[in-house]
């Protein structure tokens, strides 16, 4: 690692499959490095391990890091991972849930962000406090709500219920047969159970899409519904004192399949009249860079 390099600030996404780093001069903020690097090893079980893991990717030390980190899913969490950090670069360093990088990677200073890729979650901060607010998150089997692996979840279950009601399959029934290779309902619900187990769902998502651009009104409620879910979610934040001032949305899922934003956009004006959500565009290491040059010019 080279010396610190004054006069510039570091944003940071650690992801769970990659990772990318930026740097950029504190005055105009022009980007004067950016890389992506595999998220290989990348763990929070131990933190001063998850602060070595970084600090070995860093070439310069700026004079200011903020990280958006994976699976650091509580306020103490991250403020420890913080302090391994800081420990070891003589710097100050602020680490968030990746998912708080949304709203201040889309422009804005506050809000909440929603992800719905694989998992889901929304996350935002306290209208009063600043404190930090999440609902959802809760893993493929309990929740992650809208995403793409509970899509595949509630479409299974659908046309399970419906079996059992004596109703007629429709191509949500041969989507998901195909997709899993099996030939009939009961061989779907043991692979499902047991062959791979539920963080092999989220692959599935869109053949559920597919049956419902097909005409299947099966699938069109699967997704109709993680819509409402969605929404839900920054719902419950809001009634817990979150801002709304902005809601952006990120994830695979959401932002490929715009019959899921739609459906998360309609039940979203249901529940909080007048906002607007909005895909993020940029990449959430933006909002990284941005938590760190904020900061630093706050000084």
């Amino acid at each position: 690692m080279s010396t610190a390099a004054t006069g510039q600030v570091a944003g940071i996404d650690i992801g769970g499959t990659k990772t990318r780093i930026v740097l950029a001069r504190t005055d105009d903020g022009a980007v004067t490095e950016d890389r992506t690097l595999p998220s290989t090893g990348w763990q929070t079980r131990s933190l001063p391990d998850a602060a070595a893991w970084l600090v070995e990717r860093l070439t310069t030390v700026p004079a200011r890091i903020a990280v958006g980190a994976h699976a650091c899913e509580t306020p103490e969490q991250c403020e420890q991972l913080a302090d391994e950090l800081r420990g070891r670069l003589s710097v100050p360093v602020d680490v968030v849930n990746d998912a708080e990088l949304l709203v201040p990677a889309a422009g804005f200073e506050h809000g909440v962000g929603v992800v719905a890729g694989t998992g889901s979650i929304a996350v935002g901060r306290h209208r009063d406090t600043g404190a930090y607010l999440a609902a959802g998150g809760w893993g493929w089997v309990l929740g992650d709500e809208g995403s793409g692996s509970a899509l595949v979840r509630e479409a299974a279950r659908a046309v399970l219920a419906r079996a059992d009601e004596g109703g007629s399959p429709d191509a949500l029934d041969e989507a998901l047969l195909t997709a899993f290779d099996v030939p009939g309902l009961p061989e779907l619900a043991a692979a499902m159970s047991w062959d791979g187990g539920v963080e092999t769902w989220g692959r599935h998502a869109p053949v559920v899409f597919d049956a419902a651009d097909g005409g299947s009104p099966l699938a069109a409620a699967v997704v109709e519904e993680g819509g409402l879910e969605l929404a839900a979610l920054v719902g419950r934040l809001a009634a817990r004192g979150a801002r709304t001032d902005a809601v952006v949305v990120a994830g695979g899922v959401i932002t490929g399949r715009p019959r899921l934003f739609s459906a998360f956009e309609r039940a979203l004006a249901g529940r909080l009249p007048g906002t607007v959500p909005v895909l993020l565009d940029a990449p959430p290491v933006r909002g990284a860079l941005a938590l760190a040059l904020r900061a630093e010019r706050g000084r």
